[in-house]
């Protein structure tokens, strides 16, 4: 292979040994050579080999993807063709737009098992798994990772650039940068979703950058992956990014900003079996963990990586009839509260329990999305934004020409975060006050002014639906905090019914619809955008109809499949001669619940998971657990005196950041111990002076409260 700058001035060889079948031998030639003296290397080669057919040209690329290997022959993945899809700080990201993989032994040394059936099965498998689907990747930027860890970090070396968790092909290059201890020839795929537009205010254009990146640990489909695993990982865990950024002249300073946030699962031991009988299948909560390990080891990461605090806003249900989510809603509040019982102050989980199908329901839509605004305000005046002023010294290939690993334990600036509250957002003078000295990373000069120092995570039972309608709304309130801190606006509010608003939401429409095909099998259900934009609701209602029936099928027929594929383009399964081979195997979720997971006692893992089935009732494995069913339950929502709280007129349950609310409020004329049904959680900030203080207070989201004409009729 001969690899070039893109300035045609530098020209290396590397050499791909293809008589050797067992190992991957692969060398890089010391030299460095001009073109001619390339043009004349080649010539040199074709004419000592004539007498077996010379050199063949096979294609042009733009990138190794990566090497891996079935049961015999190692196989190239390349990148044969790409398109430009925008640019950060002046470096261009690309998509994949074509590629190919090719057979490293030449035909003469492979074997018969190179031809095999299974050979064939594993290759079909690998390529179904689309690369010009929502991968993209950067020849000079890190868009594995944020912004503000690209312009803060410069001790990482190169190689651990690979072992960040959005980089999906880490495991295909591991070979080759293994081999030559560079990167230089390879790509970091990220797999999300990647989207830049254009704006204009008052005659200032910017541009709008939405990154979504799919964490490749924990990675799979919606009910194959559910919940977390021994490490803390947890399924659809996926970093969205919004950078806001106006283009500069050559040599002027640019004005940047960037603003994190992420979803991921419960992170609980939880799963779903996907039925052919049943479009919601059973949500089966696992008791092996009861001491929160796993889920301590999860928010303990996102503490690595994004600082303190970590604010979760939980969007499922509060009130079920026939209870499912609400099974998964109070053991996520125990554990919340297990994990703060052994921290103080800012490192203290923020918990809020919103249900958003109760309020869409209740309200309208634009009252729906302004509460969620009240939210999104409430956590960026805890983490704050990452905002900067970038001054290149020469022009732009200098800038980051380290690595990042996750491994990092915090931010040099995470620090810096102290000057970051809620008058910085109104005042430009307190934005003056935090202002730093400038920082030289590679050839740029970066002032930063605001630091990100924390995250908001959300989720709902899939992280799709309802996750993205919030993402949106923090994204929306993050945006005019944005725009006024580079001056573009007088205001940090941007109205929904504005035009810059509405484009955003196309955004996150697309997002949303993009991370649901790859987890769910479907578009998103977007029935509050739908309304937002006015639509027709029986056109709303058959979408929404046709999109579940087309999750269903591909979650019931299809998943497996495409789990078998992801797990092989991950290295989560290396196939071996003589061994079972992957669709042998039990189903993904089973074997690893049932072969790897150190918190079990014993091998049959089923007999502690406890069922929510569809039909509402909660079963266990045997007759004697079943019988015990009411007492169990009973003892469960009635734990340290808060007992569990029914709706007098419909058999609902109700659970709450203690499994139910019981706190006081003596401002709303509540008396104190008496039963609120309201999903409004009690946090104090200064003191223990409530039960559930681990809590976020968040009675001010509506002034009518969580009432509707229907709660009211029910009460």
């Amino acid at each position: 292979m001969i690899g070039r700058d893109k300035s045609r001035a530098f020209w290396r060889v590397l050499k791909i040994d293809k008589l050797e079948t067992a190992e991957l031998n692969i060398t890089e030639d010391s030299m460095i050579y001009s073109e001619i003296e390339c043009c004349d290397l080649l010539r040199r080669i074709h004419e000592g080999n004539k007498s077996t057919g010379g050199l063949k040209f096979l294609t042009n690329c733009y990138g190794i993807i990566g090497f891996i290997k079935f049961l015999e022959p190692y196989y190239l993945l390349v990148i044969t063709k790409r398109r430009k899809v925008g640019t950060i700080c002046g470096h261009a990201i690309y998509a994949i737009t074509k590629s190919e993989m090719f057979p490293v032994p030449h035909p003469t040394v492979r074997s018969k098992m190179a031809y095999s059936k299974d050979e064939n099965r594993y290759k079909k498998l690998l390529c179904s798994v689309d690369l010009t689907k929502d991968f993209f990747f950067s020849y000079s930027y890190h868009v594995m990772r944020s912004l503000q860890k690209n312009l803060s970090d410069n001790n990482t070396p190169g190689q651990k650039l690979y072992e960040t968790m959005f980089v999906w092909n880490e495991f295909l290059t591991r070979g080759i940068r293994n081999n030559l201890q560079n990167t230089s020839w390879t790509v970091a795929l990220v797999h999300g979703f990647f989207k830049q537009v254009k704006h204009s205010i008052s005659g200032r254009e910017f541009y709008l950058t939405i990154i979504a990146r799919r964490s490749q640990h924990y990675a799979g489909t919606r009910y194959l992956k559910r919940g977390v695993n021994e490490k803390g990982r947890v399924a659809n865990d996926v970093e969205t990014e919004q950078i806001v950024f106006e283009e500069a002249q050559d040599g002027s300073p640019m004005q940047i900003s960037s603003v994190v946030q992420m979803r991921g699962s419960i992170p609980l031991f939880w799963s779903q079996e996907a039925s052919p009988l049943n479009l919601k299948p059973d949500i089966i909560l696992s008791k092996k963990d009861r001491n929160f390990e796993a889920t301590r080891l999860h928010f303990e990461n996102l503490v690595k990586r994004y600082g303190n605090p970590i604010i979760i806003l939980n969007l499922i249900k509060t009130r079920e009839k026939k209870p499912r989510e609400t099974i998964l809603r109070a053991e996520f509040a125990n554990a919340v509260r297990s994990i703060n019982k052994t921290m103080r102050g800012e490192n203290r989980l923020r918990f809020l329990h919103w249900d958003l199908n109760r309020h869409s329901r209740c309200s309208k839509t634009p009252n729906v999305l302004t509460q969620l605004g009240k939210v999104a305000a409430y956590a960026l005046k805890l983490t704050g934004i990452f905002c900067c002023q970038v001054t290149p010294n020469t022009r732009l290939e200098g800038l980051l020409q380290n690595s990042y690993s996750e491994n990092n334990v915090s931010d040099p600036y995470v620090s810096q975060g102290a000057c970051i509250n809620e008058d910085t957002l109104n005042e430009e003078t307190k934005i003056n006050e935090c202002y730093l000295n400038g920082d030289v990373i590679g050839d740029y000069i970066v002032k930063p002014w605001m630091f990100q120092a924390g995250v908001l995570r959300t989720n709902c039972i899939d992280c799709l639906d309802r996750t993205n309608v919030a993402q949106y709304a923090y994204g929306l309130m993050a945006l005019g905090r944005q725009l006024q801190a580079l001056k573009y606006l007088d205001s940090p509010y941007i109205d929904l019914d504005n035009p810059l608003a509405k484009e955003l939401m196309a955004i996150y429409e697309s997002m949303g619809d993009t991370l649901a095909f790859q987890y769910g099998g479907s578009a998103a259900h977007n029935k509050i955008f739908s309304e937002k934009r006015g639509q027709w609701k029986a056109a709303t209602q058959s979408q929404e109809f046709f999109r579940s029936i087309q999750r269903y099928y591909n979650n019931t027929y299809l998943d497996g499949d495409k789990q078998n594929s992801i797990n092989l383009f991950l290295g989560h399964f290396q196939p071996q001669p003589g061994k079972p081979a992957l669709w042998e195997l039990d189903s993904d979720q089973h074997y690893n619940v049932a072969k790897h997971s150190p918190f079990s006692a014993d091998d049959n893992i089923r007999s502690t998971f406890k069922r929510s089935l569809s039909d509402g009732n909660i079963n266990f494995e045997n007759d004697t657990a079943i019988g015990k069913m009411d007492d169990r339950l009973s003892q469960h929502f009635s734990e340290k005196a808060d007992s569990e709280c029914l709706s007098e007129s419909a058999p609902d349950i109700f659970t709450c950041g203690s499994d139910i609310f019981q706190c006081r409020q003596k401002d709303r004329g509540i008396l104190e111990g008496q039963c609120f049904e309201s999903d409004h959680i009690c946090y104090d900030e200064h003191g223990d002076s409530c039960d559930c203080s681990n809590f976020l207070d968040v009675d001010w989201l509506s002034s009518s409260g969580t009432s509707c004409e229907e709660e009211l009729l029910e009460r």
